[in-house]
């Protein structure tokens, strides 16, 4: 039970942020969105600080289920194909996809004046990096570890902001994933030249 109301904790936490940013969070309303009182959520996380923080380890966790759901439904798949779909993943019109994208860019932006959360957001992005990495090598095995990491991180770069583009209406799903794809096959190309 006390498991189910710290997941709707988290969820609530999500949609606020998603909605109104960090600066927008406040705790009264995130009582209500997850449908619990102002205590229980200090119980669970003690400050604003620790509802951001593990807030971000939610959305991560919930991008890596919705990815993984998915990569599993037709395979086997070439490692640049399993790369590829990991990635395009990240660009669904799914609530929860659309959610995540929001609060992490939201979290990312608050990021920028609060020393603690920047440094819980480099983890995070840290660890999204190597797991892009690699894949990466799983495709280009003999590439050094350096290399993969650089080409990782300038994917991943580029899919936030793409996310932010196409969240925004500035880019169509079709358009934001099109262009993904090159940046994959461009970074391909270059690590396979090496």
């Amino acid at each position: 039970m006390a498991t189910d109301r710290r997941t709707a904790i988290l969820e609530g936490a999500a949609r606020v942020i998603a909605r109104r940013g960090v600066r927008g969070l406040r705790v009264e309303e995130l009582a209500a969105e997850a449908g619990v009182s102002t205590a229980l959520i200090y119980y669970h996380f003690k400050d604003r600080a620790g509802i951001l923080r593990h807030t971000l380890e939610f959305i991560g966790d919930r991008a890596e289920r919705y990815t993984a759901e998915e990569e599993g439904t037709t395979g086997p798949f070439a490692p640049h194909q399993v790369l590829e779909r990991s990635l395009l993943l990240e660009f669904q019109d799914r609530p929860e996809v659309r959610e995540n994208s929001t609060a992490w860019g939201e979290l990312r932006a608050s990021a920028v004046f609060d020393p603690e959360l920047r440094a819980d957001l480099a983890r995070a992005g840290l660890a999204w990096v190597h797991e892009v990495a690699a894949l990466l090598g799983e495709a280009c095995p003999s590439v050094p570890a350096p290399t993969l990491t650089a080409a990782a991180e300038r994917l991943t770069a580029l899919l936030e902001g793409l996310s932010t583009r196409w969240l925004s209406g500035a880019l169509t799903l079709t358009h934001a994933r099109e262009l993904m794809r090159e940046a994959i096959s461009v970074e391909l190309g270059h690590l396979e030249r090496r």
